[in-house]
């Protein structure tokens, strides 16, 4: 299947995970970008930072066959397979970055992170809703692909 045949799937689960490979880029740029603000900010740039390192986990599984890693993180990142699961950790990493407006009083680039995190948290919701089953991309390594390099 291709990539614009995944994306004609309708399947919501294919959407969250490309929304969410973007999150990837976009959690470690704005994360470096804040990270040289005087005050609170840092912690929620250094939050980000920590949650584009945890997507490419959760997102890419053929990283979990490559990287060297332990068995307890590697079951960590395996309880989030199902729509819900995803929907839930996309939800909690989006309120994180959105709680940065409280850290200073002007809003930083932080919120681009948040609201783009909430949409993968709203596809992952919606194919968990519509009952669809989660379907990962073979292009980022999903369905066989991890399986060949055995």
């Amino acid at each position: 299947m291709t990539l614009a045949e995944e994306f004609r799937s309708r399947n919501f689960s294919i959407y969250g995970q490309w929304t969410g490979v973007l999150c990837i880029f976009l959690c470690f740029a704005l994360g470096v970008a804040n990270i040289f603000h005087v005050g609170f900010v840092i912690a929620f740039s250094i939050i980000c930072l920590v949650c584009a390192f945890l997507i490419i986990f959760i997102e890419i599984p053929l990283l979990l066959r490559i990287c060297p890693t332990s068995p307890k993180f590697d079951a960590f990142i395996r309880r989030f397979e199902t729509n819900f699961m995803r929907a839930a950790i996309y939800g909690v990493m989006s309120l994180v970055q959105w709680l940065s407006l409280l850290a200073k009083p002007r809003p930083t680039s932080l919120i681009a992170a948040a609201i783009f995190l909430m949409f993968a948290a709203a596809f992952y919701a919606l194919a968990g809703i519509k009952g669809q089953a989660f379907q990962g991309s073979k292009t980022l390594g999903g369905q066989g692909v991890a399986q060949m390099i055995i």
